[in-house]
């Protein structure tokens, strides 16, 4: 997924005004990983997006740096933030020359990649950052049997002097959720628009619990909160 400028600068707002808490869920990981590597102080965010979250990571861990790939979510995090370094870089290749105590993926990016061959390398690039007794914590998309074929979503924001408007539909694409997202924004400039998909796989519980087994990684399947798909934490072996 390459997210536009105008999608990167609406994304936070958008999602923080539908009750998102970025600071609830730093506070939340970061116990999951204290729980399992109470020594833990640093951390790595892979497809950290507009940084959101490693603004609150830094609260929990001495050392936090993040990986993004699309440039325009980047200049979001570097805007943000004064600490923690961001690299360009795809999850499939990176290799940041370090390892790490922790290594997060949220926002369901990891479905992003298109097979299980992907999947295995993503998984595999994220285990070889992590140090003795480092844990890898995922947040998937949903599996197959959640899927809701035709699956409309919307949400509208209101702020001094500006409106935006999203709306969504999701169909079922081979193995993968096919997602149109279309803005509407007012401004006092006049309204513009634009779509933007996305492809995310469907995969298995099977299919990442394989991902993670074969990245040296015994795999943990955690509930989130409502209608939400819950988290894959990966310890090694």
């Amino acid at each position: 997924m390459s997210y536009s400028n105008e999608h990167a600068e609406l994304y936070d707002t958008v999602f923080l005004s539908r009750g998102k808490s970025w600071e609830k869920e730093a506070e939340l990981l970061g116990q999951m990983i204290k729980s399992r590597n109470p020594a833990a102080a640093s951390l790595l965010d892979v497809a950290c997006g507009t940084g959101a979250h490693l603004e609150h990571f830094v609260k929990a861990f001495a050392h936090v740096e993040g990986v993004e790939p699309a440039e325009a979510m980047r200049e979001e995090a570097e805007a943000r933030l004064s600490g923690p370094s961001v690299h360009a870089g795809d999850m499939r290749t990176f290799d940041l020359g370090r390892t790490f105590d922790a290594v997060t993926c949220l926002g369901f990016a990891v479905g992003y990649m298109t097979s299980q061959d992907e999947l295995d390398t993503a998984i595999s690039r994220m285990a070889a950052h992590l140090s003795r007794d480092g844990v890898l914590i995922v947040e998937p998309w949903w599996s197959p049997e959640r899927f809701i074929e035709g699956y409309v979503g919307g949400h509208m924001v209101h702020e001094p002097n500006r409106v935006i408007s999203r709306i969504t539909h999701s169909t079922r694409q081979g193995n993968a959720t096919k997602m149109t997202i279309h803005f509407v924004v007012a401004e006092a400039s006049g309204i513009r628009e634009f779509s933007e998909v996305e492809v995310v796989t469907l995969f298995t519980d099977d299919e990442y619990t394989a991902a993670f087994e074969r990245a040296g990684l015994d795999a943990e399947r955690l509930p989130g909160p409502a209608n939400h798909p819950g988290y894959l934490v990966g310890r090694r072996r």
